[in-house]
């Protein structure tokens, strides 16, 4: 049975990915930062670590991680001030990294974001920064050696899977449910021929199955 550690499991698409994996028969364990999640994690059969991603080291992160097979960052600053969206968003998948590679961990999936995300709206410097941001993690991760997937979701929406997505290595930007992202992320899991790809993703007319069948060469 594998272990997967999730960095972001108490956020909108972690929370939902979490009872598919479990389902799916995996061991799960999860990256929390208040004390008060520790137990919501627990009843949902995940075991719970506590720990600031922020302030944690690549040495704290290893040992967070220890005997996990796979790492999932779904972990975001959600428009909570550039500084954070530099720390989690930019500079966090490269700690994940090191933190990896000294635990012997070579599997590392990557929610990122949609490149034309807010494009025909007015400029923001936050959401600027926080594209910019998740561009650089992108470069960080794709250099690696590691077998990695980076997953771009377009505009996402407080919504539970309908099952329902468009996904490629290239597609027209959209919105999508985040019980989409998670079920597609279960399924990319359940599929690691699928490795060393950048998906976007987006609502649709396929079933998650047969779009994550779709892209193995």
């Amino acid at each position: 049975m594998s272990t997967i550690f999730i960095i972001g499991a108490t956020g909108g698409v972690g929370h939902r990915l979490t009872p598919k994996l479990i389902d799916a028969s995996y061991k799960v364990t999860g990256l929390h930062r208040k004390p008060e999640q520790a137990e919501v994690l627990r009843e949902s059969g995940v075991t719970p670590v506590q720990g600031d991603f922020i302030d944690m080291s690549a040495d704290d992160l290893a040992n967070a991680m220890s005997g996990a097979d796979i790492v999932v960052f779904s972990a975001g600053a959600a428009g909570s001030g550039m500084d954070r969206a530099t720390a989690i968003d930019g500079e966090g998948p490269a700690k994940v990294m090191q933190a990896m590679k000294q635990q012997d961990i070579r599997r590392f999936y990557l929610v990122s974001a949609f490149p034309e995300a807010g494009r025909g709206k007015e400029p923001k410097p936050g959401f600027e920064h926080y594209m910019k941001m998740k561009k650089q993690a992108d470069t960080d991760v794709v250099a690696s050696d590691l077998d990695w997937v980076i997953l771009r979701p377009g505009t996402l929406l407080h919504e539970e899977s309908d099952g329902k997505v468009n996904a490629g290595l290239a597609i027209p930007y959209g919105t999508v449910k985040r019980g989409n992202v998670a079920a597609f992320l279960a399924e990319l899991i359940e599929t690691p021929a699928i490795n060393r790809e950048i998906i976007e993703l987006t609502d649709g007319e396929t079933s998650v199955l047969e779009a994550v069948s779709g892209l193995v060469r």
